[in-house]
């Protein structure tokens, strides 16, 4: 924005049968590796709106599809690896890019289409609105789906993908549908997280030469309803939430911080468009609009759409926006809304954001709280709020919040990977890191600054008990509670939080079983 069918088809009897499958299992709370039979794309085709574009850095979207999901590319050497399947129809075998990228970093450099039409996103050139964009580093989200370990897309300022040469993509007034899977917890108001068609110069053409799906928290038109983020459409000039631009549903308030949310617009190109969103992990759709294309302005009905795909910026690329994306399509046609409504449930059956199945340890990938072992404070842990990190007491009793507040999971330190790492277990992609001495919860830019101020390294405790964590880039400051705030401290000094008074005590920490399920 802005001035601001192949694969595979299934019969429908099978699709249907998968689906109600799914549901059963779902509702009888038995998990599943991988959803029975038919995958996004398989259920889209039986429906008779097939793929024409099926991008994934977590897993495939057909259950036959067994090619390359990504690549990455190396900083040491320029070199590039392409980032497959486990199995067909599986998850990403992230173990293969960990084992390319040891001892320096990877960014990604193009997802694959996993259409036969072969819509290969690759790093977005400058536009209308922004300078070239860079590509996302690698590492940046860990995410456990299907049991596995696997990496997302993390979208900052500055970063973008898109491919201007599609095929099988809608033009000029085409029907099309499209979803993507993201996350409400790493959203930001400015312009523009997209997934979808756009146009194919970079630049605005004029209204109607976009149909993408944008979250976040930008209201285009006003009133929006809540504090977001919003699932909305970008038209091109405006972020609609209905016809009239603004909301008409008060109802809307956005999706709050889940930390994996489904997004999903279809439209006929003519005269109707919907939007709906769900909960990743759990639940149904709620559709929050389905009507008329947009009356404030011309131009949008029919619509003039040109076939380009964007992700992570407007159709000019206007990329001052923060998102995440995990997988997306887009269909030939407009879905129906049962094969809507099995492409979720797959989606839930899948398991985003599951647990790591390990507890307890420093091993990259096991699930951690950090307690502290000061007899003040014995039941206090160490959690993120607004942003900053705490201790307070954590209990059976407290809230299903705090205690996913105060879980960890643990990760290859991002500067070294002799030492860890601690990203936040409701908020993925965002990791503890000091700032000006301080521990704070931030998403994960990439830049060496990042890395290093969000790796510690474990060490005895330095009271006799417990682990204590020194910071990779200042190993003299350890990890430290003070007046209930955690800093990284020296054993005296000129901060306040550097006072030599139980030092040994406040820097050593019992890691213990998660408190988050």
């Amino acid at each position: 924005m802005l001035s601001r069918a192949f694969p595979r088809l299934r019969t429908t009897a099978l699709a249907a049968l998968s689906a109600l499958v799914t549901v059963l299992a779902l509702a009888v709370g038995i998990p599943q590796a991988q959803a029975a039979g038919s995958l996004p794309c398989d259920i889209y085709a039986a429906a008779g709106t097939p793929c024409v574009a099926a991008h994934s850095l977590a897993r495939a979207l057909y259950s036959s599809y067994n090619g390359s999901l990504y690549q990455v590319q190396r900083a040491s050497d320029g070199a590039t690896k392409d980032i497959g399947l486990l199995a067909a129809g599986g998850y990403a075998d992230a173990a293969a890019q960990d084992s390319f990228c040891t001892g320096t970093t990877c960014i990604i450099t193009k997802i694959y289409d996993q259409s036969s039409r072969h819509n290969d996103l690759t790093v977005e050139g400058a536009g209308g609105a922004g300078a070239a964009d860079v590509g996302a580093p690698a590492d940046a989200l860990p995410v456990t789906v299907g049991g596995h370990q696997v990496y997302g897309l993390e979208i900052s300022a500055g970063m973008g993908y898109r491919d201007n040469s599609t095929s099988g993509v809608a033009v000029n007034g085409g029907a099309e549908g499209m979803y993507m899977v993201t996350s409400g917890t790493h959203v930001n108001g400015s312009c523009c997280f997209d997934y979808g068609n756009a146009e194919t110069n970079n630049k605005d053409t004029g209204n109607g030469h976009m149909d993408a799906i944008n979250f976040g928290t930008e209201c285009w038109f006003s009133p929006c309803y809540g504090q977001g983020p919003w699932v909305q459409a970008d038209l091109e000039n405006g972020l609609f939430q209905s016809d009239l631009g603004y909301s008409t549903n008060s109802s809307n308030t956005g999706t709050g911080a889940l930390p994996f949310v489904t997004a999903l617009l279809k439209n006929n190109g003519q005269n109707h468009f919907a939007l709906k969103w769900g909960n990743a992990q759990s639940g149904s759709l709620t559709t929050t609009y389905s009507g008329s294309e947009p009356t404030n302005a011309s131009g949008y009905s029919p619509m003039h759409q040109e076939g380009a795909i964007v992700l992570g910026t407007g159709g000019d690329n206007s990329n001052g926006s923060i998102g995440s994306f995990f997988e997306g399509v887009m269909t030939s046609g407009i879905p129906t809304d049962a094969a809507d409504n099995s492409v979720q449930a797959n989606i839930v059956s899948v398991g985003y954001g599951g647990a790591t199945g390990a507890t307890g340890t420093l091993t990259p990938g096991s699930e951690i709280s950090l307690k502290a072992t000061t007899s003040c404070c014995t039941s206090d842990y160490i959690r993120h709020q607004n942003n900053s990190a705490v201790i307070s007491a954590i209990t059976s009793s407290s809230s299903a919040l705090d205690k996913s507040d105060a879980t960890w999971i643990v990760r290859r330190g991002l500067a070294d990977a002799s030492c860890v790492s601690f990203e936040s277990r409701n908020y993925p992609g965002d990791f503890l890191r000091h700032y000006n001495y301080q521990l704070l919860r931030q998403p994960m830019t990439g830049t060496t600054q990042f890395r290093q101020d969000a790796t510690f390294c474990p060490t005895t405790g330095k009271s006799g008990t417990g682990t204590s964590f020194a910071s990779y880039n200042y190993p003299a400051k350890f990890l430290r509670h003070y007046d209930y705030n955690v800093y990284i401290a020296s054993d005296g000094g000129s901060n306040t939080w550097d006072s030599a008074t139980s030092w040994t005590d406040d820097v050593s920490w019992v890691v213990s079983a998660p408190w988050a399920p």
